[in-house]
């Protein structure tokens, strides 16, 4: 196969990182970035409350960096522990799946290198990842000579990935010369003081105060020489004598110190792996040409050097085609025998990258994963991409109690509480990602069949719920978790529902165990008394001493239209437990977003006794006694994006509560943040406020981007939408007086005027329940920029269009929508 270079896209300012050989397209090559943010004076930085972002250095910034003095670091430490998990190859949903043999390693680009929040944000346009059931090992991919080469994961990924039972590595990239890569960089890296390598003892530090389990090293900078091969292989033997910190290797650097990528495992590179007795990484991810020869040396090379085929990672990459790439399948894992290595993913995000929508993502990640049919025990397909469940079983973190899932895919278009709706408007944060269903979907029924789906409609807890629709003709049995879950005299399983109506669910709880993995017993939930959300807690003392294997749903057949939602699905002991409450809640620091009218906050209190909390939620106390939500995690500190002011009051209290890993509901520690300056007469209340929307033409163009106060920022700086009814709808966050109204179409934001948006009305209500109310109608426009003057009041803004553009162009395009008010 011919080489090939494979650009990282993070952006037009960013520089590119690479896999693979010297780059054939010439680009400019980017100029190195200011020190990191954690050069800056910390107790400014920490004052004046400002969005904290993940970290990323040079080697020789690295080097001052102390999470001590670093204002954003205690935002970017992961909460939750990496989880063990199991799998049954009984239980295995496809039957030419192989347990225990090639793993999946993933490398991934969930934001640019710099400006890549802590903590999630307000835009509900994300890649929130949902197989993580096939992965081994999560790299959270980035790095440009342009702002740092190296690169800390988040801590929402590590959260996700953690809760999943998935290792997660940062990125250390050396680009080669044409993307900006400088020899100086790797010596930087490499440089002793006495027997240490300061660069690699906070590689380690970094990892450890994070809570992330390893680096994947990809040095591509060519021009060494065979010492500073042996210093960097030398760096990384230092590293591994000392802790557990784990290194991936990527093929490109050889042992010559020339960059010259093998596509196997090879004496040119195997010492980079292991080295004598000495363990160098914990796996290499083999450059992307390999052949069928190269892997069965490079499995018999590795099993000569005591190690195992399975810790070398055969790369494709999906970055531009996506499950459209061609793939030598019967090289890797060929039908009928053992594995031959296992699996490098590079850039599956390709699947949100390329998506119109949320709808359209979920499809194509469904495709990627499970297959074109949408079912991981039947990868039948034309397509030589059958979906890696056909190649890789599943595996399970269920393997402890309490577990609760409220089918929280870690992002949304509102948030719920125990039911009720606290905000409105999008948000990402993978640290309130549940861990997903084992078999997505697995439906098995003699008739008709159910369809189960993640649903953005309504939700018990956090965003999404699971749906389940259809017209089952004969009792339908849907799997969702494997599971090692041993059951006590006390232990419950809850099930919380919704119907459209009141009556039959129709519907069983259903359990397997170990003794008998593919036998369900069924526990029956009744019928429901109203459309809302209601609990049903079963006993399953009958079943002490015995082993859950499968937890899921069976529904009976008969014949008749069938929608049910599942918002919560919990296995306890005993009582469900409210935790401690946390204390001493305070403001780090404060900045303004709208001077006297909005600020955004740092905030930090002391965990809960007893550690059993699965997240915390904030919230702000209005005047009426009611709680408006601010954000939840489950770190001890929080970065509030936006905290409004309500009219003219003098502070503001704030709470945080404690949600139990059962959802039991502490108390709440408060305190108070002053107003000092007088409100402005007139501000554009829309700024930065969450936006939902009908629709988006593509996963840069959401409605966040006609809020962000920018129209500058090129073609990706507008809301756009396709769809048949099109809309835009903003929270103010309380009821506002309101004065006018500015649209900002496609000529404002540099476009042609033919894309002016022609027809369009405004809508308002105070209440999510109030009905709309027009307050502007606009026919025939073509200018640019349109203000409408109001006199009203609402916290719900809409804009409504009904002629997109001057000609047939069916896309609406609007660069800003602006609600000016007190």
């Amino acid at each position: 196969m011919s080489r090939r270079r494979i650009p990282r896209l993070l952006g037009a300012a960013l520089g590119a990182a690479v896999l693979g050989l010297t780059p054939t397209v010439a680009r400019a090559a980017p100029t190195p970035a200011a020190p990191s943010p954690v050069a800056a004076p910390a107790a400014a930085a920490a004052a004046t409350g400002t969005q904290p972002y993940a970290s990323y250095w040079y080697p020789n910034t690295i080097l001052g960096w102390d999470p001590a003095t670093d204002p954003d670091a205690r935002f970017n430490r992961a909460r939750v522990p990496l989880q063990p998990r199991t799998a049954d190859p009984a239980l295995k949903a496809n039957p030419d799946a192989r347990a225990g043999e090639g793993r999946i390693a993933s490398l991934v680009s969930f934001g640019p290198t710099s400006s890549n929040p802590s903590q999630g944000s307000t835009d509900p346009n994300y890649y929130a990842f949902g197989y993580w059931q096939y992965v081994d090992k999560l790299v959270f991919w980035g790095g440009s000579a342009g702002e740092g080469l190296i690169l800390a994961p988040n801590p929402t990924v590590i959260d996700a990935a953690h809760r999943n039972g998935v290792k997660v590595y940062g990125t250390v990239f050396f680009p080669p010369a044409a993307y900006g890569g400088q020899l100086q960089w790797v010596r930087d890296f490499v440089q002793k003081s006495g027997s240490r390598y300061p660069v690699a003892d906070k590689l380690v530090q970094a990892a450890q105060y994070y809570g992330f389990d390893g680096w994947f090293i990809n040095q591509e900078t060519g021009g060494g020489d065979s010492a500073l091969a042996g210093q960097v292989r030398d760096l990384m033997q230092y590293t591994k004598a000392q802790n557990a910190t784990e290194f991936m290797w990527y093929d490109a650097m050889t042992e010559s110190g020339a960059v010259s990528w093998q596509n196997a495992l090879t004496t040119a590179n195997d010492t980079f792996l292991q080295d004598g007795a000495r363990r160098t990484s914990d796996s290499m991810f083999l450059n992307f040409n390999w052949s069928s020869g190269g892997l069965d040396s490079s499995r018999t090379l590795a099993r000569g050097l005591g190690r195992g085929e399975y810790e070398l990672y055969s790369g494709i990459d999906t970055e531009a085609n996506g499950y459209n790439t061609g793939v030598d399948w019967n090289t890797l894992f060929p039908a009928g025998k053992p594995h031959t290595t296992s699996l490098g993913l590079y850039r599956p995000e390709w699947t949100w990258k390329s998506a119109t929508d949320r709808s359209d993502y979920l499809a194509k990640d469904a495709r990627y994963w499970v297959g074109a049919n949408n079912d991981p025990s039947n990868t039948s397909t034309s397509s030589s991409w059958k979906g890696l469940a056909s190649y890789v079983a599943e595996s399970t973190p269920v393997t402890a109690k309490p577990f609760v899932t409220t089918f929280s895919s870690g992002e949304g278009d509102f948030y719920n509480a125990a039911g009720t709706r606290v905000a409105t408007g999008g948000w990402n944060n993978l640290s309130l990602q549940d861990v997903p269903p084992t078999y997505h979907w697995l439906v098995e029924s003699a008739g008709s069949k159910v369809t189960p789906s993640v649903d953005f409609a309504d939700a018990y807890e956090g965003g999404s719920s699971l749906r389940l629709t259809g017209t089952p003709s004969a009792a339908n049995t849907v799997r969702l978790y494997q599971s090692r879950l041993p059951v006590a005299a006390d232990t419950k399983l809850s099930v919380v529902l919704k119907t459209p109506a009141a009556g039959p669910t129709r519907l069983a709880a259903a359990v397997s165990f170990t003794d008998a993995p593919t036998t369900f017993t069924t526990l029956d939930l009744g019928a429901t008394t109203g459309s809302g959300w209601e609990r049903r807690t079963l006993d399953l003392s009958a079943y002490a001493g015995r082993t859950i294997a499968q937890i899921g749903l069976r529904t009976t057949g008969t014949g008749s239209a069938y929608d049910l939602r599942i918002g919560q699905l919990a296995v306890y002991d005993g009582a469900v437990d409210a935790p401690e409450a946390p204390s001493g809640l305070t403001v780090l620091g404060a900045a303004d977003v709208v001077a006297g009218s909005s600020q955004s906050l740092r905030l930090a209190w002391t965990p809960s006794a007893g550690g059993n909390v699965h997240h915390y939620e904030l919230y702000r106390r209005n005047a009426d006694g009611t709680r408006g939500y601010l954000g939840a995690t489950p770190s001890d500190a929080y970065f509030v994006n936006r905290l409004d002011r309500a009219g003219t009051e003098a502070s503001t209290t704030v709470e945080v509560e404690a949600v139990s890993t059962e959802y039991g509901r502490s108390t709440v520690a408060t305190t108070t943040v002053p107003w000092t300056a007088t409100p402005p007469a007139g501000t554009n209340l829309a700024l930065g406020r969450p936006a939902t929307a009908s629709g988006q033409c593509n996963t840069d163009e959401g409605p966040a981007k006609a809020v962000n106060g920018t129209v500058n920022g090129g073609n990706g700086d507008k809301w756009c939408t396709l769809t048949s009814g099109k809309w835009l709808e903003v929270d103010l966050g309380s009821a506002k007086p309101l004065t006018k109204f500015v649209v900002k179409h496609a000529q404002a934001g540099g476009e042609s005027a033919s894309y002016n948006t022609r027809d369009f009305s405004v809508q308002v209500r105070s209440a999510a329940t109030d009905p709309w109310t027009t307050v502007a109608t606009v026919t025939g426009n073509t200018a640019g920029t349109t203000t409408h003057p109001v006199t009203t009041t609402a916290r719900y803004v809409r804009l409504v269009v009904t002629k997109p553009t001057q000609g047939t162009d069916p896309a609406a395009r609007i660069y800003e929508f602006e609600a000016w008010g007190a």
